[in-house]
């Protein structure tokens, strides 16, 4: 004889989501999403046990829901147990119709992408974090001979590079004490691996208002990048440079103020 499965926040509520009548929805779909609802609230994760008794469901249930999550690349978990959101959502996010949010970042930033391209004659990358790491979300590919090839969907690491430093700079102190707890990987030998020194050279980042890389990822490559503010204040994505080793100090100093102007351009369009 089968036992029923207690009561759940899903299968209680009077109406389904966004109203529609319980008949018309599907209530292990209404439970998945109660527990991407728990890990979207929770950015340090949340472990099965944890969510189980906040969502007053079964835990062979929320391993189940889990299991497919992460077969999908929706959650991912970590060597604590603990679960979070997983990296295909931000690809998900990154596809949203404009019409379907308020703003549609890689959608706003590709015009003005675009446009500092063709002005620099150099490739430009606008990053975002999530619980993986850097992501790299939108590009534009420079025209001028030796800019570099950028491509859109590229993981960096969180500790090395402008870009990066930048967004990590900018998290909350829980978040990026999280981060700085992890190894850091020495990819040359101007990686910043030290969490102390990493912790002054984020202050500086914030400071100073942008970051630079001198060859911490890959030992020709350098960059400088900006911040792109949403309108809540916070930093929402990087926009970030590159270029090679050896670039003419006016060059650079014409590539570090254009990044800087066009993320705020960007800024000021989300604002409005």
């Amino acid at each position: 004889m089968s036992t029923a499965e207690p009561s759940s926040p899903a299968r209680d509520r009077p109406s389904g989501p966004a109203g529609l009548e319980p008949k018309h929805t599907i209530p292990a779909i209404d439970r998945m999403m109660d527990v991407l609802g728990v890990l979207e609230r929770r950015e340090a994760g949340a472990s099965i046990t944890a969510l189980a008794a906040e969502l007053a469901v079964p835990r062979t249930t929320v391993y189940r829901i889990l299991n497919t999550l992460q077969a999908h690349d929706m959650v991912q978990r970590d060597p604590g147990g603990s679960y979070r959101l997983g990296r295909r959502i931000l690809r998900l996010a990154a596809h949203v119709s404009p019409a379907a949010v308020d703003v549609d970042l890689a959608a706003v930033a590709q015009p003005f992408l675009d446009r500092l391209s063709a002005d620099l004659g150099a490739s430009v990358k606008l990053s975002v974090i999530d619980h993986e790491g850097v992501y790299v979300l939108a590009v534009a590919q420079g025209r001028r001979e030796y800019a570099l090839t950028v491509a859109p969907g590229q993981r960096m690491p969180i500790h090395a590079g402008a870009a990066s430093k930048l967004l990590l700079a900018h998290l909350p102190p829980d978040q990026q004490a999280w981060w700085l707890s992890r190894p850091l990987q020495a990819f040359t030998a101007r990686s910043i691996t030290d969490p102390k020194r990493l912790r002054a050279e984020l202050a500086r980042i914030i400071r100073q208002g942008w970051a630079q890389d001198r060859g911490e990822h890959a030992p020709s490559i350098h960059a400088y990048a900006a911040p792109v503010v949403g309108r809540e204040g916070r930093v929402v994505a990087a926009l970030s440079v590159p270029f090679l080793l050896g670039t003419a100090p006016d060059r650079m100093e014409q590539m570090r103020l254009a990044a800087i102007a066009t993320a705020r351009a960007i800024s000021d369009t989300i604002a409005s």
